[in-house]
């Protein structure tokens, strides 16, 4: 973070100095909530939590180097004391932003905000140093404690926004005001909470309307390809800058195909110029992000060629998201177990299947969470989609709606064994042990909650047969 002082600090948070002999003391590190990232010069965020109370920490993280401690009541050590925590960070991440001056991106979308958000990351830091949102840091906590990381140099600030609800939008861009918003699609990711798509849609708009206008260099960067999205453009007063492959959009895709091993390659439009794209990342629902990106890039100022040269060398930033790992036996592991939803679910299947040509495939599939009503259909509809893109073999892992997945299949057609249920994670480790190939292409996914990951994990474990070698 910049060099703010204990007083300065206090000031803008409203908040009371105690046990502070000086107040001209200056925060220079990191603000941090986890008491073991604290470091000389950093700023403790102490939240109270249903389990840890952070204030606990306090005198650890002052022995570790921490200035001070920002929480709710005096902790014996130097502390800025506030009535709400999290409303006192978000008005720092407010003040620091705002006396910076960098230009601030933020996206949000249904589906694929964090792939995108690490690509417009690595296309942007060619042209100058870049801040982003690591992982899906997206609330309202991780929100801020993104924007503090941001100092001097940082010219680009690209911040992933989620939402729970309505306002919740709203409410981020309030405490870090973007130039250029980005919505990435319209889906059925957390239609539960929000009770449809129409809803998803005026919480996903709330980004765009919290815009400047044109004038002062606002740009809603949108999805020609999601009419949902493609309608928010009435909602801002922002320049318009469409993506997709639409013939109207002004940053397309042309030509576009997967590779052998299934990596997306394309032709890149742009205002300013064209070039091609072959991408390191897997599947054809990257080409989607892809432009997104190009899009905040070419506004930034970058040629065609930057972009295209950028985006054919980018990877994945974050893990478990499609990570594409192949064992000394030629077993190639497809780690996408972060989360899960319908859009996304039904992407990886038609990766696995891109990647798995002439080769035998599985999918190890899991729960998708906060569906609500539309929870059995959207299960159902994926099971369905496993049958007909031939998947080689559907394994459905946990409860009822892993019977939904199976049940979809066995609907579809798949009545041998082509498809199975099996009651958790370790079931899912000995039946992939027992009955896996050389050669095979093995997809993990499911929404975070399931724990997958440990699926993906356990098939890396080679032992004796020697190291992994990640691709």
């Amino acid at each position: 973070m910049i060099a703010l002082s204990l007083a300065e600090i206090a000031e803008v948070v409203g908040g009371q100095m105690h046990d502070i002999p000086d107040a001209s003391a200056e925060v220079t590190g990191p603000v941090v909530r986890d008491s073991r990232e604290a470091v000389p010069g950093s700023l403790f965020v102490a939240f109270v939590g249903e389990r840890v109370d952070g204030h606990d920490f306090a005198p650890a993280v002052v022995e570790a180097g921490a200035v001070a401690v920002l929480g709710s009541r005096p902790v014996g050590v130097p502390a800025i004391v506030v009535d709400d925590v999290q409303a006192a960070l978000g008005a720092l991440a407010r003040h620091v932003v705002r006396r910076l001056g960098t230009t601030l991106v933020a996206l949000t979308g249904s589906a694929g905000k964090t792939s995108t958000k690490d690509l417009i990351a690595q296309v942007l830091r060619r042209k100058a140093p870049t801040v982003f949102t690591p992982g899906s840091m997206n609330n309202e906590v991780g929100l801020p404690l993104t924007a503090l990381t941001a100092t001097e140099e940082t010219k680009f600030l690209v911040l992933e926004m989620g939402a729970r609800g309505i306002g919740h939008i709203r409410y981020l861009c309030e405490l870090t005001p973007p130039r250029i918003g980005l919505v990435l699609n319209v889906g059925s990711a957390h239609i539960g909470e929000f009770g449809g798509r129409e809803q998803i849609a005026q919480a996903k708009g709330e980004l765009v309307e919290a815009l400047p206008p044109a004038e002062e260099g606002g740009v809603a960067v949108l999805n020609a390809d999601d009419a949902f999205v493609r309608a928010m453009s009435s909602r801002t007063k922002a320049k318009v800058i469409l993506f997709g492959e639409s013939d109207e959009a002004d940053v397309r895709a042309e030509n576009v195909r997967l590779t052998d091993s299934g990596q997306p390659s394309f032709r890149l439009h742009t205002p300013s110029g064209a070039s091609d794209v072959t991408m390191r990342l897997y599947g054809e629902h990257h080409v989607s992000n892809a432009l997104a990106a190009a899009a905040v890039a070419h506004e930034l100022g970058m040629s065609a060629d930057e972009i295209a040269t950028a985006l054919s060398e980018a990877g994945s930033l974050s893990r478990w998201r499609m990570e594409v790992t192949e064992r000394p036996d030629g077993v190639t592991v497809v780690n996408d177990a972060y989360n899960a939803n319908p859009e996304s679910m039904k992407a990886a299947l038609r990766a696995l299947v891109a990647m798995g040509k002439g080769r035998r495939t599985w999918a190890v599939l899991g729960k998708m969470a906060e569906l609500g009503d539309e929870a059995l259909a959207e299960h159902d509809a994926v099971g369905r989609l496993a049958v007909r893109l031939n998947v080689g073999k559907l394994v459905a892992v946990g409860g009822r709606e892993a019977r939904w997945l199976q049940l979809g299949a066995y609907n579809e057609g798949s009545w041998g064994e082509e498809s199975v249920h099996v009651s958790d994670a370790q079931a899912a480790i000995d039946l992939l042990r027992s009955e896996l190939r050389p050669g095979d292409v093995v997809l993990v996914k499911a929404s975070r909650s399931v724990g997958l990951e440990s699926v993906a994990t356990a098939l890396l474990e080679t032992g004796a047969e020697g190291e992994v070698a990640a691709r």
